[in-house]
């Protein structure tokens, strides 16, 4: 009985600690850095929280991510870009965020990403996988414009398929037209 309480709390200190991107910087701009902290925004889709027989190990806030690290990839670089209904255009908050990846990228040369293109709900199954394929090219394309070797980016495209915010209303149909930029080998990445 009292393991399912401390596991019933830990579930929902996790959950109320989620960070999610506010709606303005999914709407207006299309770029991915990391939300603001406190920042009010919409129901972010989860997985099931197990607790563990061991405590997680706390970094302390102030620590810098290490180099290199997935971790640094997504606090200091970010690893989203935001698109408007329908379209593969990259905004200008979307380009400066890809700027950052291709420099991170050229700094640390022996990194391979892979790129998920995704959509929001509406449209078909079909529509939306060949639309999440030409964002996640078109994000390809713009970093090996700057220099990024092509063989080091490879694509994929989920479409529909892996909304990160639930509901159907305009916050999370922003929320949901996104490229993502993964480190190989990294942490799965909704």
């Amino acid at each position: 009985m009292g393991l399912k309480l401390i596991g019933s709390i830990a579930a929902l200190v996790l959950i109320a600690a989620c960070e999610t991107v506010p709606e303005e910087m999914a709407d207006a701009d299309g770029g991915g850095a990391a939300a603001a902290p406190g920042a009010a925004g919409p129901q972010v889709a989860a997985g099931p929280v197990t607790p563990g027989p061991a405590a997680p190990v706390v970094i302390p806030e102030g620590t810098p991510p290490a180099p290199g690290s997935f971790d640094e990839f997504v606090k200091l670089v970010g690893d989203r870009v935001f698109f408007g209904f329908d379209q593969i255009d990259l905004l200008p908050q979307a380009q400066e965020t890809l700027e950052r990846q291709a420099e991170w990228l050229l700094l640390y040369p022996a990194i391979n990403i892979v790129i998920q293109g995704h959509t929001d709900e509406r449209g078909t199954r079909e529509y939306n996988l060949a639309l999440g394929e030409r964002r996640a090219n078109a994000v390809r394309n713009f970093l090996v414009a700057l220099n990024v070797d092509a063989s080091r980016i490879s694509t994929v495209s989920y479409g529909k398929e892996r909304p990160v915010a639930l509901g159907s209303n305009v916050t999370a149909w922003a929320l949901n037209r996104r490229a993502v930029s993964q480190i190989e080998d990294g942490p799965a990445v909704n």
